[in-house]
């Protein structure tokens, strides 16, 4: 069975509406009526500021869109595919998985974070549940494939004595 989750762009189309609610707003309010016509300023620098922020919030809403991530988990591998760029885990390589919050964020929901080490390699994947759609399936499919993998590791704090002067 293969489950297709896909990445979310709300924030981003919610950020260009923004910037351009702003820029519209602030030339209605800067332009002028002139003999029943509206002229728009276009020396002041507010102006520039605000093309210049939606801009970059298009450019950026059109890569990710161009980029369509998606997580596919199927029943032996989770796959993290974006056009060009596919990685596929297979699940048996997984050494452990931890499903619960994330430390440095402080958000609601119990179910934030997602991680697992995979043997061989270094760094840890973290997957942020929030930022995929139908994020209940995803933590439902996540707690299926924890069964079968071990749990992570807690930190263990020692605590160091301080030698005398």
């Amino acid at each position: 069975m293969k489950r297709e989750f896909k990445y979310k762009l709300d924030f981003y189309y919610q950020q260009t509406l923004i910037y351009l609610s702003a820029l519209v707003l602030y030339a209605g309010i800067r332009g002028s009526f002139i003999e029943n016509q509206f002229s728009f300023v276009f020396k002041d620098p507010l102006v520039f500021i605000f093309v210049i922020f939606f801009l970059i919030s298009l450019v950026t809403l059109f890569l990710n869109i161009y980029r369509s991530r998606t997580l596919l988990i199927r029943d032996d591998t989770i796959v993290f595919h974006s056009r060009g760029y596919e990685r596929e885990i297979p699940i048996a390589d997984i050494e452990w998985m931890h499903i619960g919050r994330e430390q440095s964020v402080q958000t609601a929901g119990r179910f934030q974070l997602v991680m697992f080490k995979v043997r061989g390699r270094r760094w840890l994947y973290r997957i942020r549940v929030g930022r995929y759609e139908r994020d209940r399936e995803l933590v439902a499919e996540m707690e299926r494939i924890a069964e079968h993998v071990p749990r992570g590791k807690k930190r263990e704090y020692k605590i160091r004595r301080r030698r005398g002067v």
